[in-house]
């Protein structure tokens, strides 16, 4: 995924923007960056590698030499920035969050001539941030090229621009991913996580709407480019990447993810599904105020039968090799056997994905002394691969846990089925399911429903996007 902050003031700036990209270390564990403008010394960058360090760890011995009263900072699951233009618009400072799937179409329809190169990486492609920025260069001022590459992606783009003068924020076209801004008695700052600026002394001030560009001085902000009607939100964002205390569009996650919960055993509970456990629990992290809504709804204890060691590992999938990834994983699970030996549990997590970690800690369990797993979870099957936002590292559909199962069921004819297959109210549905509950040893599996997810988050339907989970187009 990715996330950024950005901070313009009337004094400096530069532990702002620190410790304001740090809480947005949750969302990305590829590369970090910080850039802050100073009028005397001008742009100062620094960009480190953050697969194995903290964002923090990496940054503090830089902060000596920042200093600037704006500045913008990313972390970064794809590319290296921010990165530093200079053109025909003047020099800026440019960062994004997103996924350009035409990438290549765009380099060979408008930099295929003689006089047009690209820096490429080593893997051959091109920064997607230098390509949004090439797009943004192609017109005659920010405003209007922001808005001419975002027409031209497929995918998304969220930007955050830094210039002498301003900071300018834009939203993706259809508002997939959030931006805030906060205000303080003497600046501005704008964030993909709200909480990122209420410890620094910023106030909530305005959320811009889908494909709005605003620009932010340290007197304060104004609209450059009105809101579309059009909007999207990525519903993942509260099922699972979102920080418990972040807002978007006015709904917490937290509270989502609580009452997501309640849902599911309700759910359960009126199909005569709900099983007789001895606790209630959650997948560490993001399955826990799941687990906590389904465990107040079903009355059934909440517990932790096994917990993280986090101080060293604080992510499993950061190492870049599924065979350490896993081993990762699985030193990272510590059982606590007065809660597991001889107990039936049911598990919520955020959502089953490729289900390899899955499966080695229901194999954890029982090798733990587990009675029975019940597995929930807290959204509904994922039958189809993000094509809008950078959140996945599945290199095809096909890695998907529903559509192999699928597959080994039904063969191609069955990936005509894939809505069927998501409803457990048909023969389809839950014959995925019980072949999926064979192949990993739970007792039982349920999903969240796609109107149960909906609810939770509280916002209309249609501004929401659920691709991944029902693969209409949006």
């Amino acid at each position: 995924m990715g996330g950024f902050f950005g901070a313009i003031a009337k004094h400096d700036v530069t532990l702002d923007i620190f410790f304001g990209v740090d809480y947005h270390s949750h969302l990305g564990t590829r590369r970090g960056g910080m850039i802050v403008y100073d009028e005397e010394h001008g742009f100062h960058r620094q960009i480190h590698n953050i697969e194995n360090t903290p964002f923090r760890t990496k940054f503090e011995k830089d902060l000596p030499e920042f200093r600037g009263c704006s500045g913008i900072g990313c972390i970064s699951d794809t590319d290296p920035q921010p990165l530093l233009v200079r053109s025909h618009l003047g020099l800026y400072a440019i960062s994004t969050v997103g996924i350009i799937n035409n990438a290549e179409e765009l380099v060979q329809k408008y930099f295929s001539d003689h006089g047009h190169q690209f820096m490429a990486m080593s893997s051959g492609k091109v920064n997607a941030t230098e390509l949004i920025a090439a797009l943004i260069n192609q017109k005659e001022n920010l405003v209007d090229g922001i808005l001419h590459a975002q027409d031209e992606i497929k995918g998304s783009a969220t930007i955050l621009i830094l210039t002498p003068e301003c900071i300018i924020a834009a939203r993706d076209k259809v508002g997939r991913l959030p931006v805030l801004i906060g205000q303080s008695e003497d600046g501005c700052c704008v964030s993909f996580e709200s909480f990122a600026y209420h410890k620094l002394g910023y106030e909530d001030a305005y959320e811009l709407g889908p494909r709005e560009i605003v620009k932010l001085t340290a007197d304060g902000f104004e609209q450059l480019s009105p809101p579309g009607e059009e909007m999207k939100i990525c519903a993942f964002l509260w099922t699972y990447y979102g920080y418990p205390n972040s807002n978007y569009e006015g709904r917490n996650v937290e509270i989502m993810r609580y009452k997501n919960g309640e849902i599911m055993a309700r759910a359960d509970r009126e199909r005569g599904v709900a099983q007789d456990v001895d606790y209630v629990a959650g997948v560490p992290d993001s399955g826990i105020p799941h687990a906590i809504g389904y465990a107040n709804e079903s009355h059934a204890p909440f517990a932790r039968p096994f917990v993280k060691y986090t101080p060293t590992w604080s992510r499993s999938f950061t190492p870049t090799n599924q065979k350490v990834r896993s081993q990762v994983a699985k030193m990272k699970q510590n059982p606590v056997p007065e809660l597991i030996q001889g107990k039936k549990l049911l598990f919520v997590d955020d959502s089953i994905v490729r289900g390899t970690q899955l499966k080695e800690t229901v194999e954890f369990l029982y090798e733990s002394g587990a009675k029975e797993v019940h597995m929930r979870s807290a959204c509904p099957p994922i039958m189809y691969g993000c094509k809008y936002l950078n959140f996945s590292s599945s290199k095809s559909e096909m890695e998907l846990l529903t559509r192999t199962t699928v597959q080994e069921l039904e063969g191609d004819e069955g990936q005509k089925h894939l809505a069927e297959y998501a409803d457990a109210r048909t023969e389809r549905g839950q014959c995925m399911l019980k072949t999926i509950c064979e192949k990993f040893g739970f007792d039982s599996l349920g999903y969240q429903s796609l109107d149960g997810v909906l609810e939770a988050i509280g916002l209309d339907r249609d501004k929401v996007c659920t691709y991944c989970w029902s693969g209409e187009e949006c």
